[in-house]
């Protein structure tokens, strides 16, 4: 089932070779910005006189706000060019994390992330919809994994990056990087995107059709599950560190740096694999995240042990939005900007679920504990996919 459509006339394409890279560095803007306090928790909570779960709100908020914003700003927008709307964002990403730098409350900070949220859900649908227009037909599978691993890349080297500089000049710095980063992808994005008024009128009811096709519902399901796991630990990854004896905070740093390095080799190679089979890849992935967040809670003494496993980490995770997005593109190829909302709005709903449940268990019990919920919700995601293989309907 695909919800219908008013599609005006698709207008010839001319060759926009700097339109694809941009469009990734923006995605990778967005999420970075959504994630940044992941790696900043400690310091972050402690100037603003809060615990570390309170303070993971600032990830879970804008969380909440990007997984409303996703499946419905496209349709708000529908006769707004999208190189003006997805402009428009970036400055107010921009400005959003200007008043996140400046902010001396953690109310303020929120109000800020808040403003987060709006963009991420917005260039994140947006963006993964236009790979058609800009390049040939045989070239847009390879477009849109470019696009989405600007997604990939932030997850695993946005915010070790914001996490370095935050040590070396404190975490407000952070913050202002991003803001800056954000005006410069902003003024690449209206220079290298040709005008792109909006060619398919998605109506809000629309989403509830493609919520009822089961191959959609599955891969949704699979992403909720598998993302809320990772995000459950990944946020507390700082305190989880901290577990390990004589691990100080450059040495932290430093791990999460080759997280990131690991997770950027797992985004190609998930996507190499995820292009003929979209839902194994997915599958496989779920179970390596599950084995190795688990394996951490005894590697607690082990510095080379746990520095095996977060590697192992990055290298799992970083396959995951690509693999997750080729197998709703195959499962709704007619409705790409459709199915793209709904992907960033399962995305973004499960980060912050995972945000919000990792603290409560962090507050309540420590964090050891949410390493087995962790562990838990990603076998789900797996069982999920492999549930799904035996039905033999494999995009």
């Amino acid at each position: 089932m695909h919800p219908q459509t008013t599609t005006r006339p698709r207008p010839a394409r001319a060759a926009h070779p700097a339109a694809v890279p941009v469009l990734a560095l923006a995605t990778f803007t967005v999420v970075t910005g959504e994630m940044l306090p992941v790696g900043l928790l400690s310091p972050l909570a402690a100037d603003l006189g809060r615990s570390e779960g309170t303070a993971g709100l600032a990830v879970t908020l804008p969380g909440i706000v990007a997984a409303l914003a996703a499946p419905l700003l496209p349709p708000a927008a529908r006769r707004t060019d999208r190189r003006t709307l997805l402009t428009a964002l970036l400055v107010l990403l921009a400005a959003a994390n200007l008043l996140s730098a400046l902010a001396t409350s953690l109310p303020a900070l929120l109000a800020a992330r808040v403003l987060v949220g709006v963009c991420i859900g917005g260039v994140w649908a947006v963006a993964a919809g236009l790979a058609p227009r800009l390049v040939p037909a045989a070239r847009t599978g390879r477009a849109t994994a470019l696009i989405f691993s600007g997604i990939a890349v932030a997850s695993v080297v946005g915010v070790p990056a914001g996490t370095y500089l935050g040590e070396l000049t404190g975490w407000r710095w952070s913050f202002a990087a991003v803001g800056a980063l954000s005006l410069t992808a902003a003024a690449l994005l209206r220079a290298a995107l040709p005008p792109l008024p909006a060619e398919t009128a998605v109506r809000p009811a629309a989403l509830l059709a493609l919520l009822g096709a089961p191959r959609v519902r599955q891969g949704l399901l699979a992403v909720l599950f598998l993302v809320t796991g990772h995000f459950a630990a990944y946020t507390y990854v700082r305190p989880l560190l901290a577990r390990v004896p004589h691990l100080g905070a450059a040495t932290v740093s430093a791990l999460l740096l080759a997280y990131g390095v690991a997770g950027i080799a797992g985004n190609f190679l998930g996507g190499a694999l995820a292009a003929r089979r979209p839902r194994p890849t997915l599958t496989a992935i779920a179970a390596a995240l599950a084995a190795t967040v688990l394996l951490l809670i005894p590697a607690v003494g082990s510095l080379t042990a746990s520095a095996a496993l977060l590697l192992a980490w990055g290298l799992a995770y970083g396959g995951v939005s690509v693999a997750a997005q080729n197998w709703l593109a195959a499962a709704a190829p007619a409705a790409r900007e459709a199915v793209s909302g709904l992907f960033a709005g399962a995305f973004n709903c499960a980060i912050a679920l995972g945000a919000l449940a990792g603290g409560l268990v962090v507050d309540g019990l420590g964090v050891t504990p949410v390493l087995w919920l962790a562990g838990a919700l990603t076998a789900a995601a797996c069982v999920t996919g492999a549930a799904t293989e035996r039905t033999g309907d494999r995009p």
